[in-house]
């Protein structure tokens, strides 16, 4: 049995590298080796000393220490160091899910969490975030409805990944009690942890980690701190059993982590609060900018601020936007790929991560957002055009 395309790596393989100005991406503005040696107080001479030898499956003992520090009731040991984030992905679902196996996994997503799972189990169940007038909200009483005693596993991202919804502690306390009450695992893509944001400034939500004791937990330096070039991620798994089999997957995988990768993973997480202050700002102003843009422009956008994470899911009229252009976008899709190849900008379409037809995700990470805003704008009616 084939695996579902990752259309969403297949849209930016098309137009990322290409796009003259990309308002999709979900990570936050990055940094060079040189200047995260400077903040750290590594050096580039001590980055070139590395040895390029095999490394330590389970990862280096100081970088799972750090890691660590993340949360409050996980220790260096319950932290698995991956080669890139997605990896700890396809390990977890091929640690825990068997061919007979349910799954229930909240969407819309990242491909990878919908795609691995569905792919190996025998019943995937897509639990849909609900769109209200001004916002997000986790329908928990559908959730209770499609779990059982059958289920070994729900899947979800928070900060959610697109929409930038965040449950309240109490919301997050209802789905661990969901799992505990049907005694199945709990997967969390938390890589957008620390990303916080927007008018109402909110909490962190403490770790499914610290929670659960049958959570696995992902995250990384791709988001929050804006290094996803170093591909560097962890997985938690308190429950030793779990994680010797995730480590026995990745024996099939990557086998260990990359030496500078680690290096310089460690060198991050000493400075992780500078960085992710850093990326919060950005956004934080961002987000400004785009609410501001979006409310000027309520004939042709739904705008959901997001509450944290750094990415948006808008709602689009592209019928409107194509008579302005003189042609017809059957949905968010067309419309994406037509922004992309004749003006240069890039957003995802909502379809790309199983959502609806009539949304594109807006990324809110990256330093050049206003001048890619101001360059979508040239491609929208003027502003006095419905009014």
């Amino acid at each position: 049995m084939k695996i579902k395309p990752f259309l969403t790596e297949q849209f930016f393989a098309h137009y990322e590298f290409t796009a003259t100005h990309v308002l999709a991406s979900s990570d936050c503005e990055t940094t060079s080796i040189a200047e995260l040696l400077a903040i750290s107080g590594g050096s580039l001479d001590e980055f070139g000393a590395i040895k390029l030898g095999y490394t330590e499956t389970q990862g280096h003992p100081e970088y799972r220490r750090l890691a660590a520090q993340l949360y409050d009731n996980v220790v260096a040991d319950d932290v698995v160091i991956l080669t890139s984030p997605v990896e700890g992905i396809y390990l977890t679902m091929q640690a825990l899910i068997d061919a007979g196996d349910e799954v229930v996994a909240l969407g819309p997503a990242y491909d990878a969490l919908h795609h691995v799972a569905e792919h190996l189990c025998g019943e995937f169940q897509n639990w849909q975030l609900v769109p209200t007038a001004t916002g997000w909200e986790m329908d928990l009483d559908r959730l209770s409805s499609l779990v059982n005693s059958q289920t070994r596993l729900i899947i979800v991202n928070f900060p959610h990944n697109p929409t930038g919804y965040q449950p309240t502690c109490s919301e997050l306390e209802q789905l661990v009690g969901i799992a505990r009450d049907n005694d199945c695992w709990l997967f969390c893509d938390e890589i957008y942890r620390g990303l916080e944001t927007g008018f109402e400034q909110q909490a962190t939500l403490p770790s499914v980690a610290d929670l659960y004791e049958k959570a696995i937990v992902l995250n990384g330096l791709s988001k929050t701190y804006g290094l996803p070039g170093l591909r560097a991620g962890w997985l938690v798994a308190r429950d030793a059993k779990i994680r010797q089999e995730l480590i026995g997957w990745k024996h099939y995988t990557t086998i260990c982590p990359a030496a500078p990768t680690e290096y310089l993973a460690i060198q991050a997480l000493s400075v992780r609060e500078r960085l992710a202050e850093r990326s919060r700002k950005l956004v934080s102003s961002n987000l400004a900018i785009c609410t501001e843009f979006m409310n000027q422009r309520r004939e042709l956008f739904r705008w959901r601020a997001p509450l944290a994470g750094s990415t948006a899911f808008v709602e689009i009229d592209v019928d409107q936007l194509g008579s302005h252009q003189g042609r017809a976008f059957a949905n968010t899709t067309d419309y994406c790929h037509d922004l992309a190849q004749n003006h240069g900008v890039l957003l995802l379409p909502g379809e790309c991560l199983g959502g609806s037809g009539r949304f594109a995700r807006v990324g809110l990470g990256r330093a050049a957002f206003p001048a890619a805003l101001a360059a979508w704008e040239t491609t929208l009616p003027p502003l006095d055009a419905g009014r």
